[in-house]
């Protein structure tokens, strides 16, 4: 590895460890989210080429929040907004931060932490979560956008409009105490399950999963689960991350493509990974309040315990998903409830369940790519021919791709 590449790798590592971090104490002192935002970016731009002349500093971090605080007295400097520029100034080094924090909230993780913070209940539950996975979590636009089943510049304007009502009401960026934080724990949840969403099917690249926030939304999964452990949610989620998270080893064949549920080699799933998800689903259900994140580690702790896609209890999971639908009555959701129907009764029955969501998936590959998988159990190979074409346009992620243009020719009888 040359120098260059040295220096690259560290930028990249100070950089998916550091960066929400950075950012929450910019925000914190600025009071501004996009100056935060804007500065810690240019912060890491600047550590590659100081970083090449002068070699990569003990402390990333420090250096980094150093450049960044810099960033900001410049810019402020210019605005002549005093109260703000004194704040900055008087920002202590990370290393002689004293984790006040920490003390305040019980929260000994940072990340964890930070997302607590910044799910506000002033705002509103979409607000916070989008928030938190742009700003702590590094999502882009475009991944928290395809998340929210909306266009990237719809998504673009509400984080737009939420900085400016954090800038309006003069909602403080602060880490809740301990007793504040059961009011924003549904969206601290709401923001792991959709991080962890994104690296299991990654909206672009050439991989299917990538595993750094799905590594990172498991663990902070279970932190939420340690920290509040009579919340049987909490303990639902941290369960179904681990049921599904098992099945990564074989959701991609040798080539990269994507492996369906039903064709996958199921001796390749991470039994150990399973048998704890078990053990923690047992104990959220054991408290009897059921909640749609329990609901889908039972649909999943389905799928983990048939030996063969042929024995799973396709009529069970279609019940579970009856309950979940009740209380989550999202597209997404009613889209694989329509799927697990049709496992259970029939191809066709699941066709006309999929009729009733053109419009809410509209523009969404996911409901071609269903429509053109039924359609091919029934025959009808050239109506599956154009639904798969159309999946193939609504998706930019290489392993998705894969799997569909093999299906594609399949149709094709190539």
């Amino acid at each position: 590895m040359s120098p260059d590449d040295r220096v690259e790798r560290a930028v990249a590592d100070a950089f998916r460890r550091d960066r929400g971090r950075l950012v929450a104490t910019m925000i914190r002192v600025t009071g501004d989210w996009d100056l935060a935002e804007e500065c810690v970016q240019e912060a890491y731009t600047l550590a590659l080429s100081a970083w090449r002349r002068d070699g990569v500093p003990d402390s990333p971090r420090a250096w980094l929040t150093t450049a960044a605080r810099n960033r900001a007295v410049d810019r402020i400097r210019r605005e002549a907004t005093g109260t703000r520029l004194r704040a900055l100034l008087a920002l202590p080094q990370p290393d002689d931060e004293i984790d006040l924090d920490t003390l305040a909230s019980g929260i000994a993780d940072d990340r964890l932490r930070l997302i607590f913070t910044c799910c506000h209940p002033a705002l509103a539950f979409e607000s916070q979560v989008a928030l938190a996975l742009r700003t702590l979590c590094g999502l882009t636009t475009a991944e928290i956008a395809r998340a929210f089943l909306v266009s990237e510049p719809t998504m673009a304007k509400r984080l737009v409009r939420v900085k400016h009502k954090i800038a309006v009401a003069g909602i403080p960026y602060r880490v809740p105490p301990a007793h504040l934080l059961a009011e924003r724990t549904d969206a601290v949840l709401g923001v792991i399950y959709l991080l962890f969403n994104e690296g299991y099917a990654a909206t672009a690249g050439p991989d299917l999963i990538r595993h750094e926030p799905c590594d990172a939304a498991v663990r902070l999964a279970a932190l939420v689960d340690e920290v509040m452990p009579a919340h049987p949610e909490a303990a639902g989620l941290h369960a179904l991350l681990l049921l599904l998270y098992a099945r990564s080893p074989a959701r991609v064949d040798a080539t990269g493509a994507l492996v369906p549920l039903e064709e996958q080699d199921r001796s390749r799933w991470n039994r150990p990974m399973i048998d704890t998800g078990l053990s923690v689903l047992h104990r959220a259900v054991a408290q009897e309040r059921v909640g749609p994140y329990q609901l889908q580690a039972l649909i999943a702790g389905c799928h983990a315990t048939s030996p063969r896609p042929a024995d799973t209890d396709w009529p069970r999971i279609v019940r579970l998903y009856d309950r979940l639908v009740a209380l989550a009555p999202t597209p997404t959701v009613r889209l694989n409830r329509a799927i697990a129907v049709a496992m259970a009764t029939g191809p066709q029955t699941g066709l006309d369940l999929l009729d009733e969501l053109t419009d809410d998936l509209a523009g969404h590959h996911l409901l071609p790519a269903a429509r053109a998988d039924l359609l091919l159990r029934l025959g009808r190979r050239a109506e599956a021919r154009e639904h798969y074409r159309q999946a193939l346009a609504g998706t930019d992620n290489a392993s998705e791709r894969a799997h569909l243009t093999r299906r594609l020719a399949e149709c094709e009888g190539r």
